[in-house]
């Protein structure tokens, strides 16, 4: 489990996303190769991406649907809540 209040780097975060992966396929008791066919991604992409991080998002995405996990990919980039007035006021102005 990562610690998510600690800083991380963009490569660890990467790291840790594949690590997730491929525990998540573990436990779907997928091989890769399964995986792979599944999902329409390469194997050496699939391969690459749980020893290096490295995938695009669209094949990221496509693995993600397989392992029923792509809905969490919407909670990214979530707006800010505001902790008062001032602060949403002020973020109102910048936004003009």
């Amino acid at each position: 489990m990562v610690d998510l209040d600690s800083y991380m780097l963009p490569k660890d975060i990467l790291l840790a996303i594949a690590h997730n992966e491929k525990a998540r396929r573990k436990q779907e008791g997928l091989t890769q190769k399964e995986l792979a066919t599944q999902s329409g991604v390469s194997l050496p992409s699939l391969r690459r991406f749980e020893q290096k991080g490295e995938i695009s998002l669209s094949s990221l995405l496509q693995i993600a649907s397989v392992l029923a996990a792509e809905k969490e990919f919407l909670k990214l980039f979530p707006l800010k809540e505001y902790s008062s007035m001032k602060e949403l006021l002020d973020a109102r102005y910048r936004e003009t």
